[in-house]
């Protein structure tokens, strides 16, 4: 990746929606050019894919938890991982340090679905030992936009 990858990926986070007349004039580059570019730093896993960034609250999903969990054992990773992936209300799942194995951010209805959530569908994973869960009262910031260090690069490279 060079200086203008980084340039193409902060425009992108931040205006995922601007035309490519729009990006090809802000990087200097013709349109096929720029697509070219994307379509590159798509196949190389960089640009994981677009989407639209929805007000939780507008569509229903009321309550954010972070839930913490402890799993018994390493060899129930793997079934629970999987069945994590497959709940819906489950945006992210985190492997951490410290007390506990993993960390969710989970975002439902309100609280009768939070307690079926981890109560029926958490607990029930076969290995979970303990889970501990946190209720988010509001939110100051929340981000999809990744902190991008161009100064970083030298010749080329991402300075270390």
């Amino acid at each position: 990746m060079d200086s203008l990858d980084f340039k193409v990926i902060a425009e992108l986070m931040q205006k995922g929606r601007m035309s490519w007349a729009e990006l090809s004039g802000d990087l200097g580059l013709s349109n096929p050019a720029t697509a070219e570019r994307v379509r590159r730093l798509q196949e190389q896993g960089i640009i994981k894919g677009f989407t639209a960034l929805i007000e939780p609250e507008a569509v229903g999903c009321d309550l954010m938890a972070f839930v913490s969990v402890s799993l018994k054992h390493p060899e129930h990773r793997s079934p629970f991982l999987e069945k994590i992936g497959e709940m819906r209300e489950v945006q992210e799942c985190h492997h951490v340090a410290g007390e506990d194995d993993y960390m969710l951010k989970v975002r439902c209805r309100g609280t009768r679905d939070l307690e079926r959530v981890v109560s029926d569908e958490i607990k029930s994973i076969p290995g979970v030992a303990r889970t501990r869960t946190t209720v988010v009262l509001s939110t100051f910031k929340e981000t999809p936009v990744l902190p991008m260090f161009c100064e970083d690069m030298v010749d080329g490279r991402i300075r270390k």
